[in-house]
């Protein structure tokens, strides 16, 4: 097991990374860069980095689970869903990560802690309000109820547990806002609040969390700028040399966008000593355009 110096140091923890696609794998080298030990476990196992020490488990099969390493300092389940419906989520955030627990259990293992990624969509908030960890989240999606039968499942562990809910994730690789403005596809909906988090930042944030001593429950890891959808495109568009995109004039469409309508705070994580290095969508964009900008071209000329 690892050990936890007098300052709350902790040196050559012995670390799982459940589920470790993007954000994982960027945490798990972030860690091995530490000096900490660390395995990622995914079905496809060769996607795995050096020197990470991969696991080629499923979530979803209990027998495969038979093989996850033994005397685990700190659990990370990073786990994803395959797709947009109620059964994928279900095997990703409740079936997955029982079995995990009970792999666990099973190997007599007692981490000093477990962290889970979930997500801000259990706030079912949509009016613009402030919305923390204190505050009521009672999703009406199912999205939103899975990930909280998730978070209680592993509330009601017995592990020490430690649940992240991440707002939309964007970094290197997650394009998708530039390219509808590229493709002009891109729409704004008036009045609809939006909530972000670097890659890098979230990577950070977990690490973070994992070499404190004194650790809440829950956190809600989102930047320091929950910023109007209309204010983002427009700035990316102008930084880009585009048009801006139109406003969204078709009711229903509206409608249905700002029942996601929110700002998340990040507080909690702050006052823990937590510090971003991407605070708002300025900083965190600025750095993803400039490499954007050159393969967008590169694009063109190929086409």
């Amino acid at each position: 097991m690892g050990t936890v110096l007098e300052g709350g140091e902790l040196i050559i923890a012995r670390i799982l990374i459940a589920g470790c696609g993007d954000v994982g794998t960027t945490l798990g080298l972030n860690l091995t860069r530490a000096g900490h030990t660390v395995w990622g476990l995914r079905r496809r196992a060769s996607l795995i980095p050096v020197p990470l020490q991969a696991v080629s488990a499923d979530l979803a099969d209990t027998e495969s689970l038979r093989i996850v390493p033994s005397a685990l300092d700190y659990v990370v389940y990073a786990a994803a869903a395959d797709g947009f419906s109620a059964s994928q989520y279900r095997t990703a955030y409740v079936e997955g990560l029982r079995n995990l627990l009970h792999a666990l259990r099973e190997g007599k293992q007692q981490p000093q802690r477990i962290l889970a990624i979930s997500s801000t969509s259990v706030y079912a908030q949509h009016q613009g309000e402030w919305v923390d960890e204190m505050s009521p989240a009672e999703p009406e999606s199912f999205a939103g109820k899975i990930l909280r039968e998730g978070e209680d499942l592993l509330w009601n562990s017995g592990f020490p547990a430690t649940v992240v809910r991440f707002a939309g994730i964007y970094g290197p690789g997650r394009t998708r806002l530039l390219d509808s403005l590229r493709q002009g596809n891109a729409r704004c909906v008036p009045g609809l609040y939006t909530n972000r988090v670097h890659r890098e930042d979230g990577a950070a944030a977990l690490q973070f969390l994992v070499t404190q001593r004194a650790v809440e429950p829950l956190y809600i890891a989102v930047d320091d700028s929950p910023s109007l959808q209309c204010e983002v495109l427009n700035w990316l568009a102008g930084h880009l040399g585009l048009p801006e995109p139109r406003s969204v004039s078709e009711v229903g469409e509206a409608e249905a966008a700002l029942r996601a309508n929110k700002r998340c705070s990040n507080a909690r994580l702050r006052a823990a000593g937590f510090r971003f290095r991407y605070p708002s969508y300025q900083e965190g964009y600025g750095d993803l355009l400039k490499n954007y900008a050159l393969g967008a071209k590169a694009s063109d000329e190929s086409s």
